[in-house]
């Protein structure tokens, strides 16, 4: 008698509601089963793979966002439902929760409102490409009402538009969203090709930083000398960790002896939990890296002032295990750092500046120095070295144009060369070491 076990998988009886996977003549999997549909009807679906266990997950998928109440929708259906779909049902489970947040705000302020009402079947380059020019070209205070709020009237209100445009970073992150939507919905066979992929929105110039200068710095460490919180500004410029990773930074994750940081979490304010711990942005930035002796001084130095201020607060100390935290133990808020840090900045008399700009002048300050450039992709955890080659270009234009300089003079005149070798006793810039 055959039981159950002995039935090969393909021929294997799924249960009621499970849907159906068999093979087809062409050797691929097909997998089929009803879910919801718009209208509170059931609508049977095929989906297909190389393997009985890939097509077998498409159908799971499918059927799991049904039992959670998400009807599926046809790609004869509007993209506004598409849309509204694939960030109730899919990007919410791969996304973080701000980045997903991000994602819902671009779809209802840009996307819906230009291409909602296209079918998902019938959107074509032509329609992504006006409707991006559209952007490009729109008031924003027009386009979305913004003046309709105000007590007093402005702008187009007024008859005077401010010609509030989107920039082209911003541009390019609205149609990132869209292609990766329409992305998921190829992997769903629901139209045969990505068309926001055929559409180009040239490259945006990246934002301009304005990282400390070695004399900058110098000044702004001597200002938070005495500070409560001067270790974590210390350890933000020697190592160029993130916001989120130095206020995420357990005393497990520091090993003072050796002298190293183990950079496995980030601290971030959510709209559903609050301050919470999360991984790291990506694979990468979870590393091991070096710490500087001053950095290992600081650390001891603050290690002893939180264990008085353990014993100051008594019970209501919050045994949070955190290095930075506040002086009842608990998390310390993102935007109460930046105030602090903008404080500091106007103590030292310097000209303000965002706090990650600490992690920009990290990378600016060891390429001056000569560090290769691998070795800072390392420090800083960008996930590519074309990462940090293409944030740090005009560094690296820099250095090169010194050293080039540098080798000019080299093959000039005998005399040139030996002047210039009396007159500057230090290497040059190209192979300076780290001090």
């Amino acid at each position: 008698m055959t039981t159950p076990r002995d039935t090969p998988a393909s021929r294997r009886v799924r249960a009621n509601g499970d849907g159906t996977v068999y093979q087809r003549k062409d050797s691929r999997w097909e997998a089929a089963g009803y879910v919801l549909a718009p209208g509170n009807t059931r609508k049977r679906v095929r989906v297909y793979g190389t393997t009985r266990k890939e097509a077998l997950a498409k159908l799971t998928e499918k059927i799991a966002a049904s039992n959670r109440g998400f009807p599926l929708p046809s790609a004869q259906g509007s993209l506004a439902a598409y849309l509204t779909y694939w960030l109730d049902a899919v990007a919410v489970h791969q996304l973080r929760e701000n980045t997903h947040t991000r994602y819902t705000a671009v779809t209802r302020l840009y996307l819906i409102p230009g291409l909602g009402r296209r079918k998902l079947a019938k959107l074509t380059a032509k329609d992504v490409r006006t409707w991006l020019n559209q952007l490009r070209t729109t008031c924003q205070c027009c386009t979305r009402g913004i003046d309709a709020g105000r007590d007093q009237p402005r702008c187009c209100a007024a008859g005077m538009c401010c010609s509030r445009r989107l920039s082209p970073l911003t541009l390019a992150y609205v149609h990132s969203v869209l292609k990766s939507a329409l992305e998921h919905a190829v992997r769903e066979e629901e139209i045969p090709r990505n068309v926001a992929r055929n559409v180009r929105t040239g490259t945006p110039r990246p934002r301009r930083f304005e990282p400390l200068t070695a004399d900058e710095a110098r000044q702004f460490l001597t200002a938070v000398g005495g500070h409560r919180l001067h270790a974590l500004f210390e350890l933000a410029l020697h190592t160029g960790l993130r916001k989120g990773e130095l206020l995420g930074l357990h005393w497990e994750d520091l090993d003072l002896d050796a002298g190293t940081a183990a950079i496995r979490r980030t601290l971030q304010r959510t709209n559903s939990g609050g301050l919470t711990t999360l991984p790291t942005k990506t694979r990468a930035s979870e590393r091991r890296i070096a710490l500087p002796v001053r950095c290992l001084h600081s650390l001891k130095h603050h290690h002893e002032q939180q264990r008085l201020e353990r014993e100051a607060a008594g019970t209501t100390w919050q045994d949070s295990g955190l290095v930075f935290s506040t002086a009842q133990g608990g998390s310390i808020d993102p935007t109460n750092l930046t105030r602090a840090f903008t404080t500091l900045l106007h103590k030292a008399g310097l000209r303000r500046i965002r706090f990650h700009d600490l992690r920009h002048s990290t990378a600016t300050l060891l390429l001056e120095q000569g560090v290769e450039l691998v070795v800072i992709k390392e420090l800083l955890g960008h996930a590519h070295i074309g990462v940090t080659a293409t944030v740090y270009a005009h560094v690296r234009l820099r250095l090169q144009r010194n050293a080039i300089d540098i080798l000019s003079n080299a093959l000039g005149s005998p005399e040139n060369a030996e002047t210039a070798r009396s007159d500057d006793d230090e290497p040059p810039p190209c192979a300076a070491l780290i001090r």
